[in-house]
């Protein structure tokens, strides 16, 4: 097995913030495993242009770079979870920990609290013996090449509160030959056929009341004659309740020209509504901020009685 580099390490949007997440909700310091694959890219320089002369043979017309994408982890919620406090790894607890996982074991991630963001002796230690004892096969390789699980991730949190973001993290990889931990550039995937699985739950929400779209002339031409009947009236009241909630004084019947076949030439509606919208919120504002002002009143007037009461009783 050769000591290969690593050109980068990516991770998908939503692992990363859920890695985020599990490091700021857990009581303290938290480690666990990372889990992924190795992927050989090659990347080519060749063009569409002839060169009026040959390149030097010296040169290279394509290049390899070795990629390793986290997809996955697992974290015990404590720290030591899988080796000891020198650093040496247990292969049983990492089999327990890893049971079920459907990717290779990677490498492994810290979390700490209000410490620098730089690895630690015992980190380096782990790090040293996870690689050891693990390796994963590189794919889209043509020789059957394999390279150990040398992967860590370091998350920390600020020393002061005065930074904006929450957490620091960043990537290393851990090098036999020299026994360092080498820092890498952690990309962040969002998009690509690969990762449109973690997407593909979304579901818009809207406060709006649901209403049936008309696809038929005939059938918009008879709307004032459905809404003539006493369940149509009734439908038709409590539809607009709901609107008025969210955009006072918009019609319901304006707000199914938005969604029906009307709605390319109904521009003018959005902002209409949007308008209302507005005006539903700063109604609302109004409000609150008289009522905050009546109990400053009250509160005043009942501290003014306190203190009488207070005068009358000495």
């Amino acid at each position: 097995m050769d000591d290969l580099s690593l050109e980068k390490i990516e991770i998908p949007g939503p692992t990363l913030a859920s890695l985020i997440q599990r490091a700021s909700s857990s009581p303290g310091d938290v480690d666990g495993l990372l889990f992924g694959q190795i992927h050989r890219i090659v990347s080519t320089t060749l063009s569409d242009d002839s060169p009026s002369e040959p390149p030097p043979s010296s040169s290279s017309s394509s290049s390899d770079q070795i990629v390793a994408t986290v997809t996955s982890f697992i974290s015990s919620g404590k720290t030591v979870s899988f080796y000891d406090p020198l650093g040496r790894v247990d292969s049983r607890r990492i089999d327990s920990l890893q049971l079920g996982s459907p990717d290779r074991l990677l490498g492994w991630f810290s979390a700490r609290r209000t410490t620098a963001n730089r690895p630690s002796m015992r980190e380096l230690a782990v790090a040293s013996s996870l690689s050891s004892r693990f390796q994963l096969p590189i794919e889209n390789s043509e020789s059957p090449n394999s390279m150990s699980s040398s992967v860590f991730i370091l998350l920390t949190t600020p020393l002061t509160d005065q930074l904006i973001h929450t957490h620091e993290y960043r990537a290393y990889q851990f090098r036999p030959l020299n026994r360092r931990l080498e820092p890498r550039s952690l990309g962040i995937v969002n998009i690509g056929p690969a990762f449109r699985g973690h997407y593909g739950s979304f579901n818009p929400k809207s406060g709006f009341p649901p209403l049936l779209c008309e696809v038929s002339s005939s059938a918009m031409m008879n709307e004032d004659r459905d809404e003539g009947s006493l369940s149509g009236k009734k439908q038709a009241v409590k539809d607009q309740k709901e609107v008025d909630a969210l955009a006072d004084g918009f019609g319901v019947g304006s707000l199914k020209r938005l969604v029906g076949p009307e709605a390319a030439s109904y521009t003018g509606g959005v902002e209409e509504m949007y308008e209302r919208m507005l005006a539903k919120v700063e109604s609302l504002a109004s409000e609150v901020e008289k009522s905050s002002a009546k109990v400053l009143e009250l509160d005043n007037h009942n501290r003014k009685l306190r203190y009488r009461v207070a005068r009358i009783e000495r």
